[in-house]
């Protein structure tokens, strides 16, 4: 953080401020030109300033501040080439104003307009994409920082002692000769990850390395938050994997317990050289380094602190924030005379992939064989997409490039559209013949036919419209097919990407079905995100609020008519003001929470009919749960050797796991068409009759059974057929001849 004083730390936290923006553009010439307030067009000027990417902390970044604003001025845009633009912060303490300065930057585009001239410029990082010297070979960090400083004509902001206080600070490092380093600044990349820092411009515009740390620099309530969203977990390191290039092994490097993230160094052409105790030192020492972060991510748009800087340590208190935690800033963005966003970002340790040391050394060998493979990933929709007037998201896809690549994004959507009614109107003429005479008759018709609807779509890439290409088409009411293709081009290594297509209709709405948005990103050198960040955005629309009941008092006066002589001198009349006193005007109070469900959401069971679920096996009569028990009947009568019996098949394919089967004892029916039919109502055959009331089995049976005489090779034989399938059990058989 910016040191500043404690008046302006009192100042900064009140719930009003007073301040002023001013700034000086200085030519190669070293004409100055100075500019405020007035100077400034409104809402035009921003300074972003980063340290990590956008999904998760980075060590030894090396991201360029951009400065962006538009003036009013007149100055010869030609005469910017290689001017510096700085620009000041002027905040009112006391009877004084404190300045806080907020870096130099050095213009790279000036375009101008008939009253404007918009300027957009980086700081001093970009000196550092200069050639690197190849014959470098062994030296002390500082060491390095001095060559650096030297060949890119940029001022170190850090001692030689606060070098070497650093991590590995005081560590010889020999550089790997077969690297992938071009500038200076993949350079400072290495260097600055050996160290456990990252890299940034300072105000002064001089190089600093800077470490993560734990202590807080400011804490920021809910007064100064307009908006914000916090993560439901902390992002924490208990793990670095460095791939070892004599070996080809990623190397694995552990705290216990092991259960957070791992940070990937790469192949760093620094940690290459040495005993293999000294590389297991600078590596460790690089862990211990990156285990203090312990951080929530988080997204919040505050009124601002122009102090504030990169990695500065947050602590938020008021709303629905957990103030035991903390968080570092890796993403800021100063509007001038406008809002400050600040983020926080970070991945899930719960939702990382497990894998064991072997399976990340193994995955350092198999690295290599991947570069050239084709990799595709898809899109589908899951839910029923609604489209109308306003932009709609119908595809988002993450996506990571390994390597310098490109990649092509085709998809297609089934959409059904319905198209405003168009009335028309016209007026039909016909001729006919009364007698010798023609007779023009005229008739209005008028009728409704199906307008057209015109859909445009709009690509996101990494969160900014591509404005060049917006794919349209025109259509009838009914279900089409939308066809979309872009090629992405000149992707770095190591960068995670979004690509997000959006579209909007005119005269007219369209519904997607679930799985009718189909997309893909095919390429070489590409790599699927996987995890889920743990950010929730939650959109709300508040209608405007209508002040009803208000009352209010009437006025009275008393007009009196009088006959008034006419003078010659003329008419004068006074009238003295009148003063409204008394008028009751109400207060009005209204109270606006805002409650972002962060680790629950409640679901009512009162919505059911409008979710899509198997319900066969969720039970939501009071609450959604898993249905434990289910009642199968039915199956398939089947004849054994003795009785019957009834085949059941269940399925066990949906379930888990079987814990129990109870088959429930066979009832049978005592009514009969709801009647209670007795015993002596029914027939009796061959094998039943009554007795006593009952119906009983005959359990002895003398029956004449007649033959069959077949003959056999020699002589005949008589079969009989005595009908024991009939019978489960036969206990005495007797057989009469005659």
């Amino acid at each position: 953080m910016y040191p500043v004083s404690k008046e302006y730390q009192k100042a900064i936290s009140e719930s009003s401020r007073s301040f002023f923006w001013t700034g000086m553009i200085t030519t190669k010439a070293g004409k100055k030109y100075t500019f405020g307030n007035k100077d400034i067009v409104k809402g035009s000027g921003y300074i972003s300033r980063q340290c990590s990417g956008s999904s998760e902390i980075e060590l030894g970044s090396v991201y360029a501040a951009e400065l962006g604003i538009s003036l009013f001025s007149d100055i010869d845009r030609y005469s910017l080439e290689d001017a510096s633009i700085t620009v000041s912060f002027h905040l009112k303490v006391g009877y004084a104003y404190e300045e806080v300065p907020m870096g130099i930057f050095y213009i790279a585009e000036a375009n101008r307009k008939i009253r404007t001239l918009e300027l957009k410029a980086y700081d001093a990082m970009l000196n550092l994409d200069k050639n690197f010297n190849k014959g470098l070979s062994s030296a002390f960090p500082y060491d390095f920082l001095s060559l650096l400083s030297k060949a890119c004509h940029v001022e170190l902001a850090q001692t030689k002692e606060e070098i070497e206080a650093l991590t590995n600070g005081a560590e010889l490092l020999g550089i790997y000769q077969e690297n992938d380093i071009e500038t200076w600044r993949d350079f400072l990349y290495y260097l600055a990850q050996a160290l456990g820092c990252f890299s940034t411009i300072d105000r002064d515009g001089k190089l600093r390395l800077i470490p993560y740390g734990i202590t807080d620099n400011k804490t920021v309530d809910s007064r100064h938050r307009f908006s914000s969203t916090f993560s439901d977990f902390v992002t924490r390191y208990t793990a670095v994997s460095s791939t070892n290039k004599k070996t080809d092994i990623a190397e694995y490097y552990s705290v216990k317990p092991d259960d957070g993230l791992t940070m990937n160094l790469g192949v760093n052409p620094l940690l290459q050289f040495g005993l293999e105790e000294k590389r297991k030192r600078i590596i460790n020492n690089i862990l211990s380094a990156i285990t203090v972060v312990n951080y929530v991510p988080f997204d919040s748009d505050t009124i601002g602190d122009p102090a504030l800087d990169l990695g500065d340590v947050i602590k938020f208190t008021g709303g629905h924030d957990d103030e035991t935690k903390r968080s570092a800033i890796t993403s800021i963005e100063t509007k001038i005379n406008g809002k400050q966003t600040i983020k926080c970002v970070g991945k899930n340790p719960r939702l990382a992939s497990a894998k064991s040391k072997n399976d990340k050394n193994i995955a350092g060998l198999e690295s290599s064989m991947n570069e050239n493979k084709l990799s595709i990933y898809t899109y589908v929709n899951a839910l029923k997409i609604g489209v109308g007037a306003e932009k709609t998201s119908i595809i988002n896809i993450e996506f990571a490039s390994g390597d310098e690549t490109n990649a092509e994004f085709h998809a297609e959507v089934i959409l059904d559209v319905k198209s405003n009614a168009v009335s028309r109107k016209v007026d039909a003429e016909t001729t006919i013949e009364i007698g010798e005479e023609n007779k023009v008759i005229s008739i209005p018709v008028s009728w409704t036919d199906d307008g057209k609807t015109l859909l445009k779509a709009y690509y996101m890439f990494d969160g900014k419209e591509v404005e060049q290409f917006h794919p349209s088409e025109t259509w009838l009411s009914g279900k089409h097919l939308l066809n979309l293709y872009y090629p992405i081009i000149e992707m770095k290594a190591n960068e995670l990407h979004t690509f997000e297509v959006l579209i909007e209709l005119t005269n007219g709405t369209a519904t997607i079905e679930p799985q009718n948005a189909m997309a893909t990103i095919s390429g070489q050198g590409l790599g699927a995100q996987k995890r889920w960040d743990g950010r929730i955005t939650v959109d709300e629309e508040i209608k405007m609020v209508e002040l009803s009941g208000l009352p209010t008092n009437t006025i009275h006066d008393k007009v009196v008519a009088a006959l008034i002589t006419p003078k010659k001198t003329g008419i004068t009349q006074t009238i003295d003001s009148i003063r409204m006193t008394g008028l009751m005007v109400p207060e009005f109070y209204d109270n606006i929470s805002f409650f972002v469900p962060i680790v629950r959401d409640v679901i009512e069971t009162a919505d059911r009919d409008k979710m899509v679920y198997q319900r066969a096996y969720v039970e939501d009569d009071k609450q959604f749960l898993l249905r434990k028990s289910y009642f199968i009947s039915g199956g398939n009568y089947i004849i054994m050797d003795r009785g019957r019996a009834i085949s059941l098949t269940i399925d066990t394919e949906p379930f888990q796991e079987l814990t129990d089967i109870k088959i429930q004892p066979f009832e049978t029916a005592p009514f009969v068409n709801k009647h209670k039919t007795k015993a002596r109502e029914l027939a009796t055959n061959h094998y039943t009759r009554l007795s006593s009331g009952q119906m009983v089995l005959i359990h002895d049976y003398k029956e004449r059974i007649e033959g069959v005489v077949e003959e056999l090779d020699k002589g005949t034989v008589v079969s009989f057929d005595l009908g024991f399938e009939k019978f489960d059990e036969v206990t005495t058989l007797e057989v009469h001849n005659g």
